[in-house]
């Protein structure tokens, strides 16, 4: 017999399903919505920054207008009154058409040409390193070619000086020579006088310009030295930096112009079109500006200063000591010429006071004077003068002799054979008269007086004649003396003249004054007095 169950209440849930069984499967489903947005999200966070996600409080439209509305552009009011657009500032492609400038892309995850990406980046690393180091290999050479220069100049300086210190040295030798030369005057000739003064000076002040030169050329030899070192340096860093690039395809002054100078140095700056040139990047141990780069271009910088100053002092002292030594040269030669010329008016004016008197020593009158006032020059001069006073001595000494036969007429015959025995004392007459006191005949007494007044004017002629000859002997060994000093100076300026030609080098001068011997005088012929 069938059995009837009770009816249920009936409830509100017409659902069949239990709750908990639908309660999981909503649990289930809540949780697999929940995984996908959020693995959604992070998938898109992986690609985009973090604030470039939308806000989850509001709502997906209204959130994405949030987030787009800082890329629009902006309207700006001009003060005409009228408006216009801009994009906001900041990095990222403008879209012009869609009047949006979205911001720079930044990925948190290597995209697919990360690879190429980073290639890419190694690549301009290492041309940019390239550059730098060709850039500095340019600047290193275009150093090392300054500091060549200045090696040039320096060593042509350096012969111009040189060439200088052996005028000054072949100077020295032309004053020995003059000094030796003016050695061979006789001895009353060598009386100190201004010109060997002169000569004295002239030998100081040479070796002061000879200490002179001799400094400048050791200072320019260290200089040289310095530069050369330099230049060795400059020369290592700038092979060394070009080992670092491959391939040269522009010239080393094309990269100093595209950057901007013309010299690393700085010193002689070419104008360029460009008006801001590359500063000098800081010395870097790993990079391509070296400190060893910047202590080598340092030092080319300060030589090449140094150097510059070095050689317009050398020039200088050359230029200043040409002239100087030209000036003291000229004023030797004038006080040389000076005094021959000195003693050549003392020759001429010394010789009519010398013949002014004959052998009587009585001065010659106005109204009978043997040779004109004036004479054409002084060697006609001079001839007639000592043709004076020979024919002046010959008379004395026909006059003397004259005397004598006075005086021997005077004392009478020596023999009473001669004829003329009328003239002796022992006559007869004479006998007998003088034999008597109060007879005393005058005829002895004034033989006697007579005879003693003859021989004290024969002594007194004779002394004259002595002077006379004594004066003629001094008088020509004066002029011969005065002769000898006014060719011996005028053979030194002629010599001093000779010898400072360019053409005449040291060795030549340094030969002439070895090959002399001043105990042996050299022969006075022509070919030794003209110019």
């Amino acid at each position: 017999m069938r059995v009837l169950a009770p009816p249920v209440e009936r409830s509100q849930d017409t659902r069949i399903g239990a709750p908990a069984w639908r309660e999981a499967a909503q649990a289930l489903s809540r949780t697999a919505h929940i995984l996908t947005d959020r693995c959604g999200q992070e998938a898109v966070t992986m690609w985009q920054p973090k604030d470039s996600v939308l806000d989850p409080n509001l709502a997906h439209h209204l959130g994405r207008a949030a987030y787009i509305q800082p890329w629009r552009f902006r309207v700006e009011m001009l003060k005409g009154g009228g408006t216009v657009e801009k994009p906001p500032p900041g990095e990222g492609v403008t879209l012009w058409k869609g009047k949006m400038k979205p911001p720079a892309w930044y990925a948190r995850l290597p995209l697919p040409l990360h690879r190429k990406a980073r290639a890419l980046q190694t690549t301009e690393v290492v041309h940019a390193h390239a550059r730098g180091a060709r850039l500095t290999a340019a600047r290193l050479g275009r150093a090392q070619h300054q500091i060549n220069g200045r090696v040039r100049q320096l060593l042509r300086q350096r012969e111009v000086t040189d060439h200088r210190l052996s005028e000054v040295r072949k100077g020295l030798l032309i004053n020995q020579q003059s000094v030796k030369l003016r050695g061979y005057r006789p001895k009353s000739e060598k009386i100190p006088d201004k010109a060997d003064s002169m000569l004295t000076w002239e030998k100081e002040e040479l070796k002061s310009m000879k200490r002179k030169m001799e400094k400048d050329m050791e200072k320019s030899e260290v200089l040289l030295k310095t530069l050369a070192s330099c230049r060795d340096t400059l020369n290592f860093c700038f092979k060394e930096r070009l080992q670092a690039v491959d391939l040269m395809n522009q010239p080393l002054d094309k990269v100093l112009e595209q950057a901007g100078r013309h010299s690393w140095v700085n010193l002689s700056r070419a104008p360029t079109p460009r008006t801001q040139g590359q500063k000098t990047p800081p010395p870097d141990p790993v990079g391509t500006y070296t400190p060893e780069c910047a202590l080598a271009l340092n030092e080319a910088k300060r030589l090449l200063v140094e150097s510059k100053d070095t050689l317009v002092e050398m020039a200088k002292n050359v230029v200043d000591v040409q002239e100087q030594q030209l000036q003291i040269s000229d004023r030797v030669c004038a006080s040389l010429a000076q005094k021959a010329s000195e003693t050549l008016e003392l020759k001429v004016s010394a010789l009519p006071a010398a013949a002014g008197k004959d052998g009587t020593g009585e001065e010659k009158g106005t109204g009978n004077q043997r040779y004109p006032p004036a004479l054409p020059c002084p060697q006609e001069r001079l001839t007639m003068t000592l043709g004076l006073m020979r024919g002046t001595i010959h008379r004395c000494t026909k006059y003397n002799q004259e005397m004598y036969t006075t005086h021997g007429l005077i004392k009478g015959p020596l023999s009473k054979v001669y004829l003329e025995t009328g003239e002796k004392l022992d006559r007869p007459l004479v006998r007998m008269y003088q034999r008597h006191v109060g007879t005393q005949l005058p005829e002895a007494a004034r033989l006697a007086q007579g005879t003693d007044k003859l021989q004290r004017h024969i002594t007194h002629l004779e002394k004259n004649l002595d002077e006379l000859l004594a004066t003629h002997k001094n008088l020509t060994w004066g002029l011969n003396c005065k002769t000898i000093g006014h060719e011996v100076d005028g053979s030194v300026v002629r010599l001093r003249l000779r010898q400072r030609q360019p053409h005449v080098c040291y060795e030549q001068a340094q030969r002439l004054v070895n090959d002399w011997d001043p105990r042996t005088p050299p022969p006075r012929s022509k070919s030794s007095t003209d110019p």
